[in-house]
C-alpha cells in the first residue's frame, strides 16, 4: 500500500472518530442535570406561573363576590320598593292596620271596621262601644295588660272606638265648652279621629285617679307604655313637643295599633307616625 493511501485511509479514519466524540458529547451535553443556576430559573418560573393562577383565581372570585354583592343590593333596593308601594296603599286603605288618619286624611263617615270586639281587660266607662276595638288590637291590648300586670304595672282601658257618629257629638261638646280652635287642639273632627279606626286605646291608671291627662306619661305606669308598648304592635301617637307635626297635644295615653313589626320601627326611629312615613319615602302631607 503507498504511503499517500495510508494518510487518506489514516484521514478518514480520524475524521470518524472526531465526529463520533463530537456526537457523544453533545449527548451528554443534552443529559446532564440542569445546573443550580437553572434549576433556581426554572423554580421562579414556576411559582410566577402558580402565582398569576393564584391572582386569576382570586380575581375570579372577587369579580364573582362583586357580582353577588351587586345583585343582592339591588334585590334588596326592588324588596324596599315593594314594601314601599304597598305601604302607601296600605295608609289610604281604612281597613289597614298601618292606615293613616289625621287632619290631612280623613276616614270616610260610613266607615265602620270589621270584627270589633269587646276588650278583655279593666275597663273604666260604662258605655258599651268604646270597651270594643278590632280582634287583632284587642288581643294585642291584653296581652300589653297581663305583661305589665306581671311587673307590678296595672292598667286600665278608658276609650276605644268611637264612630263616626260620636265623634261628631263629641267635637260638638268640646266646641261649644272651649270654642271650634281649642276643641280642634283637644279633640279631633269627626271622620279624622283614630278611635274610629278601631285601632286604639286609650290607657290609664289609678295613680292618675283612673283619668285622661298628661300626669300619666310621668306615673311608673306611664314610663312602662311607653317603652314596652311597641313590642305589643302599639305606640304613643301624639309624642310631647310634636304638636306641630300631629296636629294634637301630647297625649301619653293614647296607644295606636299598628302591628308588632311596624310599631317597632317607629319606636326605634323615634319619630312620629307621619315623619315615619315620609323617612320611608313617601310623600304625605304634614300639618
Amino acid at each position: 500500500m503507498s504511503m499517500k493511501k495510508v494518510i487518506m485511509k489514516t484521514g478518514i479514519i480520524a475524521s470518524v472518530l472526531l465526529f463520533g466524540a463530537c456526537a457523544e458529547s453533545q449527548v451528554r451535553d443534552d443529559t446532564e442535570p440542569a445546573t443550580e443556576s437553572e434549576q433556581s430559573e426554572d423554580l421562579i418560573q414556576d411559582e410566577n406561573s402558580a402565582a398569576d393562577e393564584s391572582q386569576n383565581e382570586k380575581n375570579d372570585d372577587q369579580d364573582e363576590d362583586a357580582e353577588g354583592s351587586s345583585r343582592a343590593e339591588e334585590e334588596s333596593d326592588e324588596a324596599n320598593k315593594e314594601e314601599i308601594e304597598k305601604l302607601k296603599e296600605e295608609i289610604k286603605n281604612p281597613s289597614s292596620t298601618a292606615v293613616l288618619a289625621n287632619k290631612k286624611y280623613s276616614l270616610p263617615e260610613a266607615f265602620i271596621p270589621e270584627n270589633l270586639v269587646t276588650v278583655d281587660v279593666p275597663t273604666v266607662l260604662p258605655n258599651p262601644e268604646i270597651k270594643q276595638m278590632r280582634g287583632t288590637a284587642a288581643d294585642a291590648l291584653k296581652d300589653m295588660f297581663e305583661a305589665a300586670e306581671k311587673e307590678g304595672i296595672i292598667l286600665y282601658a278608658r276609650s276605644g272606638y268611637r264612630s263616626y257618629d260620636t265623634q261628631v257629638q263629641l267635637f260638638k261638646n268640646y266646641a261649644s265648652k272651649h270654642g271650634e280652635e281649642a276643641a280642634n287642639k283637644y279633640s279631633a273632627r269627626p271622620g279624622e279621629s283614630e278611635h274610629q279606626t278601631g285601632l286604639v286605646m286609650d290607657v290609664t291608671s289609678e295613680s292618675v285617679n283612673l283619668q285622661i291627662t298628661s300626669d300619666f306619661g310621668e306615673t311608673e305606669e306611664g314610663q312602662w307604655v311607653k317603652e314596652n308598648a311597641h313590642e305589643y304592635g302599639f305606640i304613643i301617637r301624639y309624642p310631647e313637643g310634636k304638636s306641630d307635626i300631629t296636629g294634637y297635644i301630647y297625649e301619653p295615653w293614647h296607644l295606636r295599633y299598628l302591628g308588632k313589626e311596624l310599631a317597632s320601627e317607629v319606636y326605634e326611629s323615634g319619630l312620629t307616625y307621619e315623619k315615619y312615613l315620609v323617612e320611608r319615602g313617601l310623600n304625605i302631607e304634614i300639618q
